[in-house]
């Protein structure tokens, strides 16, 4: 019997986890639960910055994508491919292409946790608190580890840089 390895599927951006129960739910009504054995839709964990407080959120590792680990034969490929918001499968013309050992452990390897800030490098913020409140600024330097920012205020005339906390600030976009 052939062996099961994992194979990517494009889907409408935004469907992975409809695609992902309705493939699960076909797999249980035909009875392939021993051609395809895992579907998958990989998450990371993000710690996001907002208003000053951390937030942990999951979020979509590849957006638009679904993981099959499944033994590819014309059922299984017929299956996955006219599952209702497939667009197909990764590779070239109709042929899927097996991920790599490598390429798993990428996605199932232990990650670095990435911080999301609600603000980046060029944008305007506001000041809401400590000496400078009530003066805007614009973003030159974000420090994660000490949960600063620097900022270019206008004093005099003059750009002048200011250090000042992440709870101190307000993103102003609107």
């Amino acid at each position: 019997m052939a062996e099961a390895k994992w194979y990517v599927v494009h889907t409408y951006s935004g469907y992975e986890n409809k695609v992902k129960a309705n493939i699960e739910k076909t797999i249980e009504n035909r009875k392939l639960q021993d051609q395809i054995l895992e579907v998958s839709v990989p998450l990371e964990d993000v710690i996001e910055m907002k208003d000053g407080k951390e937030k942990k959120v999951s979020r979509k590792m590849l957006p638009g994508y679904v993981l099959i680990n499944m033994i590819m034969n014309d059922d299984t490929w017929y299956v996955v491919r006219n599952t209702r918001g497939v667009t197909g499968f990764v590779g070239p013309g109709s042929k899927p292409v097996p991920l790599t050992e490598e390429e798993i452990l990428n996605m199932t390897g232990p990650h670095e946790q990435e911080v999301v800030y609600e603000f980046e490098v060029g944008d305007t913020v506001h000041v809401v608190s400590g000496v400078w409140e009530n003066t805007e600024g614009v973003v030159r330097i974000i420090n994660g580890e000490k949960k600063t920012l620097t900022i270019s205020i206008d004093m005099y005339g003059r750009e002048t840089p200011v250090e000042i906390g992440f709870e101190d600030v307000r993103a102003d976009k609107y």
